[in-house]
């Protein structure tokens, strides 16, 4: 059940893609709502649901560990992907797949946080899904409109969207492997989710979105923390 909902949320990218391809290029206000929307789902979850679950479930010490881990992790990742993205000439192509090598790093841990709300609880694994799958629509977007603008055939970003879906169950198999083997505690995991969901949100979403529109970043960042209120007090 676990990989199968984390499919269904991996597949968020490849339905923000479709988007594009039917409806065009988005404005400024709905990548900005989206993104807003995104990250205030997120936000809620790491500090309503992953911290205090891993609290519950863990020592204090390695609560800290884990969140600077996922942060650290994450952090090293983006300096990487900078690293590539300088020497290279700017261009379509070019951009688009570095977006896409991009967003796959970021599933990987995103597909680990769906595997610890499921190891912790199965209605957080369910949230977390939600928060993953709504995250990967304005992905998709950002993925395919480089690429549509670059020529690329439709049929072409559309298989693109759906290899980097796969990484999303595919962390979250690592994800469960870990748990369920005792490599690493459930709290570990966790805050190591919420840490590089952090980075994502502070990092990647709010900066892209406010670039787009700040007042549909935060209408969409308010209705996304109460999204998760709501669904809390109903799971």
């Amino acid at each position: 059940m676990e990989l199968t909902v984390s499919l269904i949320a991996g597949l968020g990218t490849l339905l923000g893609a479709a988007l594009v391809m039917f409806l065009g290029q988005p404005r400024s206000r709905t990548i900005a709502a989206f993104l807003g929307l995104a990250a205030g789902v997120m936000a809620a979850v790491i500090f309503c649901d992953l911290i205090p679950t891993a609290l519950d479930q863990g020592r204090t010490q390695t609560v800290i560990t884990g969140f600077a881990a996922g942060i650290l992790a994450i952090a090293l990742l983006d300096i990487q992907i900078s690293a590539i993205l300088g020497p290279l000439q700017r261009g379509f192509l070019k951009t688009g797949i570095l977006i896409a090598l991009g967003i796959a790093l970021h599933d990987l841990p995103e597909g680990m946080a769906i595997a610890a709300g499921f190891a912790t609880y199965t209605n957080l694994g369910f949230l977390m899904a939600l928060t993953i799958g709504l995250h990967n629509l304005p992905e998709g977007m950002a993925m395919a409109v480089p690429l549509r603008a670059a020529g690329i055939s439709p049929w072409r970003v559309m298989l693109l969207n759906a290899l980097v879906s796969l990484v999303t169950p595919l962390g979250t198999f690592l994800g469960l492997f870990l748990a369920r083997n005792n490599l690493l505690p459930v709290s570990f995991l966790s805050t190591a989710a919420a840490g590089a969901m952090l980075y994502i949100v502070v990092f990647e979403l709010l900066p892209r979105s406010l670039q787009e529109s700040a007042r549909f970043t935060f209408g969409g960042l308010v209705t996304g923390v109460l999204i998760v209120v709501v669904l809390n007090s109903f799971l």
